[in-house]
């Protein structure tokens, strides 16, 4: 069994967020599936098992199953269209299914992903003060347009924007701390943001969930902002670009695409590459 190794959200050809993609003849016990997730080593690998005209796919971090994960459903995309082929695929998750989408544009593959049905609720304040005391966030650094909540995209995304740029490319946080909290509630990544302008959003991703201090692209949390914007009535539809990876050394860019009906599904896509490759 080869492991694809895949680079997805990459910016120019170069940095975003590396998957493992394993395609199945026939699917392994959740033991062995991390245990590959171990040895690859990344934030997040994909298997999928094909039936039929669709794949059943199953996510894992180093250290336990993932409901969804967007960048790495991106690599999959990527993978896919390199093996069957430019298209629409079906991919069938633990909980709902999703539609992706193969296509190609000025030579480049773009993988996007139709989110399950998206929403916003909000969060207890005494979480929201645990949170800010283990990131040593102040109240003056948050942007008050933008009110602390949680986004649903097929996972639970806490989302928080802070006022100035130079205030998420100091983010740092307790780790332990933080990996608690987010189980305790389900939350399995944080999305922390900097506004440039309404379409350009820059992002740091805490996902100590799954025993990463930081990704470097997530396209689930991606998925999460546009619901946020959306519901929020701060932006009603459009796309949006968001720019994540920087600070780690891995830029990464992502695209947010989305309607003004409530709720309904989110795309988000962007480019990839093997990794290594030149």
């Amino acid at each position: 069994m080869k492991v694809e190794k895949v680079s997805a959200f990459a910016y120019e050809n170069r940095g975003g967020n590396p998957a493992g993609v394993l395609i199945l003849d026939e699917m392994l016990s959740e033991k062995q599936m991390l245990e590959i997730a171990k040895e690859v080593n990344y934030s997040e690998t994909a298997f999928l098992l094909k039936q039929g005209n669709s794949f059943r796919i199953r996510y894992f971090s180093p250290e336990t199953e993932i409901a969804f994960c967007g960048h790495a459903t991106i690599a999959s995309g990527f993978v896919l269209g390199q093996k069957f082929g430019l298209g629409i695929y079906e991919l069938f998750l633990n909980d709902g299914k999703i539609q992706i989408e193969v296509s190609e544009n000025n030579n480049k593959i773009f993988t996007s992903i139709n989110s399950v049905k998206t929403y916003t609720y909000d969060i207890e304040k005494d979480y929201i003060d645990s949170f800010l005391d283990a990131f040593s966030f102040s109240k003056n650094d948050l942007n008050e347009k933008y009110p602390i909540k949680i986004s649903f995209s097929g996972i639970n995304n806490l989302i928080l924007f802070v006022k100035n740029k130079k205030t998420l490319q100091e983010m740092k946080y307790d780790f332990e701390k933080v990996q608690k909290l987010m189980i305790n509630k389900n939350i399995v990544t944080i999305n922390i943001l900097w506004e440039e302008n309404e379409n350009l959003f820059h992002s740091r991703n805490a996902f100590a969930y799954g025993g990463v201090y930081e990704d470097p692209a997530t396209g689930s949390a991606a998925i999460a902002l546009g619901e946020y914007l959306r519901s929020m009535g701060i932006k009603k539809s459009g796309e949006i670009e968001i720019l994540q990876g920087f600070d780690m050394k891995q830029p990464s860019q992502l695209f947010v695409n989305f309607s003004d009906t409530p709720n309904s599904s989110i795309k988000v896509f962007g480019a990839c590459r093997f990794v290594n490759a030149k």
